[in-house]
């Protein structure tokens, strides 16, 4: 009896100095995130600290971006629906884990009461300079309307006609009459669509050369019309072997720069793949974000790679004549790079592929100082729940309207991703022949182009219903409807929809679906254009004398030397006042 009396003696000691909540994440060997232990459910225990909250220290956590949940021990896990900002120093994200960036090292405390989980770093997050925040990127109330004036292969394919820039040219008139910004693909080399560039300074691709790029961007110069490049900079393709042998690049004045493995983030596949040929090569700093695995990731909290990525971008606007960027695959490295480069540079426009939920989506134009406008996939994906037949409640007040944060989406119905990709993303499926969905897609676009962010309209839509799109357009510009403008008197229900949008010169009023005669246009609004499915009413025009705009930065020219203006002020080409 007292044998078995000890026994039990034992085993609550036992159970009284075991941890109630241990945190779990994405650890690794030699790291001291989660004492370097990968998503061990009890692998990191938390410590009473005799107030109902439970915390736990890592010392030294390097730059990198990671992830964790808080567990019980056993099969209980506590993610990002359980964490709390207020308490917390770091921004965190998520759909289900907790997911953070660190771009400098510092300890890192986790901390847990029952219901909120904290996060607290030793330097926390940096405060940018108030002058910094919103400084490019981002126009005020723009106008403007987009094309993306490519898809993928769309260099060889013939279907909706083949877009090499010998192609384009043809079109400049017709796009540069409509459009106000082109989006065009990876200008470097780097065979086929572009995205896994190999040399950012060679303008000779399969998109065509260099000569014809330039009488491009001419001719939409020519009609007023802003051209974007495709910025690639999250990951480098090699010449020879996995990480052997890089090309040059040269940005003339701006700089010549050669990257090596040394510059290559350390868990690229590059050193972490057994069949490499590079895995013992000398490695740079963690990755900032997340990986990508068909390229060697950039190591960007590297100065070289910084001086280079910054040289490219200056190069690109102030040398080759490009008036903005689209940055591809921007969770790759985090914001705070994003932002440098562009305050470096001074893009017109700029637009972030953060390709993620509506909540990450803020964390990272937060992360960028709102120097950047970022593409409105939560409001696609509303798009592709409705399908011109769903129900019109999808399109009541989605995505990044919801949050405010209209000044920064740039919203669409498809890309070069989601369109025939045969990854379940298109707007209606795998269309062989999207001229059968006229109907839809007209519609979608009605939708798109009257309301506020600036809509970038897909070139096989474009291409296939130009005179429908085109007359959208000019109802957009003709009432003013903006980047910012204002939604009111928003209804839906299962077949109708209603809204009534302000812009600078007149209000519009769109009603689709079926039932859509449900709703009567307001007083003092006018027929514009009864579409299949949908009407657009537009008020009385008023002046525009009265609409004040934020001028956006602008080049300068001044005794040989460029300049950016902005709100007055003059800057040199790598970001600083000039004196």
């Amino acid at each position: 009896m007292r044998k078995i009396f000890l026994s039990f003696v034992l085993m609550l000691s036992a159970v009284s100095v075991m941890a109630a909540y241990y945190v779990a994440g994405n650890g690794a060997s030699g790291n001291p995130w989660c004492d370097g232990k990968s998503w061990v459910v009890n692998g990191s225990p938390m410590t009473d600290q005799g107030n109902g909250t439970w915390a736990v220290t890592f010392q030294g956590v390097p730059v990198g971006s990671y992830e964790f949940k808080v567990t019980n021990g056993t099969s209980t896990w506590y993610g990002i629906s359980k964490f709390s900002q207020d308490g917390s120093n770091i921004t965190c994200y998520g759909s289900d884990n907790i997911q953070f960036m660190l771009s400098e090292a510092q300890n890192l405390t986790v901390t847990f009461n029952g219901s909120k989980i904290c996060l607290q770093g030793s330097k926390g997050e940096q405060e940018p300079d108030p002058e910094d925040i919103g400084a490019t990127g981002v126009p005020a109330e723009y106008e403007g309307v987009m094309l993306q004036a490519f898809y993928w292969e769309s260099q060889k394919l013939t279907t909706f006609h083949r877009t090499k820039y010998i192609d384009l040219i043809e079109y400049a008139d017709a796009i540069g009459t409509n459009f106000d910004a082109v989006w065009m693909p990876p200008s470097g080399q780097g065979g086929g669509v572009g995205y896994y560039t190999k040399q950012y300074s060679n303008l000779e691709s399969d998109w065509g050369t260099k000569a014809k790029l330039l009488e491009l961007l001419g001719k939409l110069h020519a009609h007023d019309c802003k051209v974007l490049a495709d910025v690639v900079i999250n990951h480098h393709a090699s010449n020879n072997g996995w990480a052997k042998g890089f090309a040059v690049n040269n940005f003339g004045s701006y700089g010549t720069f050669q990257i090596s493995s040394k510059y290559i983030c350390s868990g690229d596949e590059c050193f972490t793949n057994s069949s490499s040929d590079s895995k013992n090569l000398e490695k740079g700093g963690a990755d900032t974000g997340t990986n990508d695995g068909g390229c060697r990731d950039l190591d960007h909290s590297n100065e070289y790679v910084q001086k280079m990525c910054k040289a490219y971008t200056q190069w690109l606007l102030n040398t080759i004549g490009f008036d903005g960027f689209r940055y591809d695959m921007t969770l790759g490295y985090a914001g705070q790079y994003l932002s440098m480069y562009n305050l470096a540079s001074r893009p017109f426009l700029s637009v972030s592929e953060c390709w993620e939920s509506l909540s990450v989506i803020q964390t990272h134009l937060k992360a960028t100082n709102y120097n950047t406008m970022a593409f409105d996939f939560p409001l696609k994906y509303k798009f592709n729940d409705w399908k011109g037949g769903s129900s019109y409640s999808y399109l009541k007040n989605p995505s990044l309207r919801n949050k405010g944060l209209s000044k920064y989406a740039v919203t669409f119905i498809d890309n070069h991703d989601t369109f025939r990709r045969s990854n379940g993303q298109e707007f209606l499926g795998d269309n062989t022949d999207i001229s059968q969905k006229k109907r839809q897609i007209v519609e979608a676009n009605a939708y798109l182009l009257m309301m506020p962010g600036v809509p970038c309209v897909f070139w096989p839509h474009w291409y296939t219903f130009p005179d429908d799109i085109n007359q959208l357009i000019a109802i957009r510009k003709k009432a003013g409807i903006h980047s910012e403008s204002a939604v009111t008197d928003e209804a839906a229900s299962t077949n109708k929809y209603k809204a009534t949008i302000t812009g600078h010169r007149a209000q519009v009023f769109l009603r689709m679906g079926s039932k859509r005669e449900d709703y009567a246009a307001p007083e003092g609004f006018t027929l514009e254009l009864a579409g299949d499915n949908f009407d657009i009413f537009i008020s009385e025009l008023t002046p525009v004398d009265n609409i004040s705009v934020q001028p956006v930065a602008t080049k300068l020219i001044d005794n040989g030397t460029m300049y950016i203006l902005k709100d007055g002020t003059r800057y040199t080409i790598d970001g600083r006042k000039a004196q």
